[in-house]
């Protein structure tokens, strides 16, 4: 598998095709980034008893710190989305930077360590990178 990145605007599109990932550069994005995870398991047990801990150890493989998990929630109800979308589960981790999270999804550490796990995991992921703004 390898993934082609699609890019329109601030838009990606990553496309799984080979184990691999090469995201566009993020210059434009300062600070902090949450990245909103919205997933669909094959089986959940395994995505946090075996990839969640994978991925732990390639951050501390990659000496990345302060990668944090702020929300972790299941989907209970569709209120409004298409009918045909629905999602298991949602989870807002915090990276120190966008420059993070590249070095991590481009990293050979996570394509060995973790990416396996997070496949055999989930059926289906949407993921955006977020900042923050003032209301």
């Amino acid at each position: 598998m390898n993934f082609s990145v699609t890019r329109t605007g601030n838009l990606c599109r990553m496309e799984n095709k080979n184990n691999t990932v090469k995201l566009p550069e993020f210059e434009d994005v300062q600070g902090p980034v949450l990245m909103l995870n919205m997933l669909k398991f094959r089986d959940r047990k395994y995505y946090f008893d075996t990839y969640l801990p994978a991925f732990r150890k390639v951050t501390e493989t990659l000496g990345i710190q302060d990668v944090k998990l702020r929300l972790a929630c299941n989907v209970a109800a569709n209120i409004i989305a298409p009918e045909n979308e629905a999602w298991d589960a949602i989870l807002l981790v915090e990276y120190p930077s966008a420059q993070a999270f590249k070095t991590i999804a481009e990293s050979d550490a996570y394509r060995d360590m973790a990416n396996q796990h997070r496949l055999t995991a989930t059926a289906d992921l949407h993921l955006y990178m977020t900042t923050p703004f003032v209301l």
